[in-house]
């Protein structure tokens, strides 16, 4: 990435690079019984608006996650695995990297702990020790940490979803064997951030002023629980100085409800304080 194309782009896309640079160089089944009601509009808005409120009475679960970012012709996916535990609002995530353009082994994984209002990383790269993590402040990013750790953090996913504005029902499906019913509809990052829990409030606010628009594109599929087995969002920013559309595909899937899912912030020693090189 050249001087000029690294200015060029968002401060929050700028950090996204440390994880992203490298790789840079519905259902069409029939509506019946009860799932025929979701038809309605306004029902159909309240169950996916509500639908992290159900995260959160279900305390954890394991997700996996999906990034795809689109421009100028490439286009490359970042791959995530791990626990959340929605009423601390704290997880852990490995990131894998693809393998880099020239073709050599895909890096070091990753690794990511996701807590209100900031994200750690370790295996980070760009000049820091091996041994020390990297904290940034998610309220600072023109993201608002949607994009940049190359996840979303799965309660975010879920919050963008109180922003919820137009909902259509496509139909029944699965999600990994169990049955679904999906959703479709375009979801206002400004209501989602004033609607959000105080850890993602910022954050949110932040990618809707950050991002190419604040509406953002969404398919949803719940549970007979209501609880969110697959979302995917459709993310869009503007590359600065050279106005290169960059299209982002966040996919994160959500299963294993309950299941443990501890997650121990760094100590402040453990935390890198030094200048992080940008390539």
């Amino acid at each position: 990435m050249t001087e000029r194309q690294r200015h060029g782009l968002p401060r929050g896309a700028r950090v996204a690079a440390g994880v992203l640079c490298v790789c840079l160089a519905g259902s069409g089944c029939a509506e019946r019984g009860a799932a025929a009601q979701d038809g309605r509009g306004g029902e159909a808005v309240d169950r996916v608006r509500h639908a992290a409120d159900r995260l959160v009475e279900e305390r954890s679960a394991r997700a996996r996650t999906a990034m795809e970012m689109a421009t100028g012709g490439t286009r490359v996916t970042i791959r995530g695995e791990g626990v959340y535990d929605f009423r601390e609002r704290r997880g852990r995530l490995k990131v894998l990297l693809p393998q880099d353009p020239a073709g050599s082994t895909a890096q070091r994984p990753i690794l990511e702990l996701l807590s209100p209002g900031a994200l750690y990383m370790k295996n980070r790269g760009a000049g820091v020790p091996a041994d020390k993590w990297v904290r940034v402040e998610t309220g600072s990013l023109t993201d608002g940490n949607l994009v940049t750790g190359g996840a979303t953090d799965p309660f975010a996913a879920a919050e963008v979803l109180r922003g919820a504005r137009t909902v259509r029902y496509v139909g029944e499906g699965e999600v990994g064997g169990t049955p679904v019913r999906h959703y479709r509809g375009t979801a206002d990052l400004g209501v989602a951030a004033r609607e959000a829990s105080a850890g993602n409030a910022a954050a949110l606010a932040a990618a809707a002023k950050g991002f190419a628009t604040a509406d953002v594109p969404f398919d949803v599929y719940l549970d007979d629980a209501g609880r969110i087995r697959k979302v995917r969002h459709r993310f869009s920013f503007v590359n600065g100085r050279q106005s290169t559309a960059v299209a982002v595909t966040s996919t994160t899937l959500m299963y294993d409800f309950g299941t443990p899912a501890r997650v121990r912030l760094p100590a402040g020693d453990d935390i890198y304080a030094g200048r992080i090189a940008e390539r």
